[in-house]
Formats: structure tokens, sequence, C-alpha cells
């Protein structure tokens, strides 16, 4: 399969989609890992997606390599979970890029220190917050 040349300037989002597949007779966990990216004219194109064993830090320094050899010279803000060692990985590959944590992974991890009853309360003004409502 032939290579795409990429633009120059991208916005990304990567996340990783865990599945369980069934693999030489056993069930595994495998990671699709996909990054979503929007131009400079406003198109959103998936940049990348491939399936690793698991996802890790290295393996997204991989595919932002790949980014990278495919043209993309800058990728001007990126969001993404908070999976240990992506900060310095995108650092690595993308020294300039701002990188946020996206806000549902922060909402999901925040929620872990609510308790379970009052977590529709605590919802319901994160959505005021965020202007979800």
């Amino acid at each position: 399969m032939a290579r795409q040349t990429l633009d120059d300037q991208y916005v990304c989002w990567i996340d990783a989609i865990h599945y369980k597949i069934r693999h030489e007779g056993q069930i595994v966990s495998k990671a699709c890992m996909v990054i979503l990216g929007i131009n400079t004219a406003g198109c959103q194109e998936i940049l990348s997606l491939r399936i690793h064993e698991r996802e890790t830090a290295a393996s997204w320094v991989d595919m932002l390599d790949d980014l990278k050899s495919r043209g993309v010279k800058d990728i001007l803000f990126l969001c993404s979970d908070n999976l240990t060692g992506l900060e310095k990985a995108i650092q690595a590959v993308y020294p300039d890029t701002i990188r946020q944590i996206c806000i549902v992974h922060q909402i999901r991890n925040s929620m872990n220190y609510v308790s379970y009853k009052d977590r529709r309360a605590i919802m319901a003004d994160i959505k005021k917050i965020q202007g979800i409502e």
C-alpha cells in the first residue's frame, strides 16, 4: 500500500480503543491506536490507525515518527489521555506541540474520587461549567 503524503500542520486527537479478540484459539487484548487530525483547511482526516499489543508511549512515538516521515512538520495542538510517558513521547517528535488532556478523560478520572451517591450532582455541575446542558 502506498503511503499518503500529508499536510504540513494539524491539530490532532490521539487515543487507543482496547479490544478483546480471538487469536490462535485464545482471547487476547489488542489496542487499536488512532490519530485523528484536522488540517488548516478544517478537514478531518484519520492520519494513522494501527493495532498494537498494548498502548505505550513508545508505540505513540513510532506513529508520530511515521507522520513526520509522511510530511507532517508540526502538530499545533494535541489532545490525548494521560498515558504515562506520553508527554515526553510527543515532545521527542514534535517539541513545539501544545498538549491538553482530553476533557472526557479528565472528568472520567476525576469521578474516581467522588462517592457514588454524589456523582449525579457533580455531573450536573460539570455540565453547567462545560456548557453541555
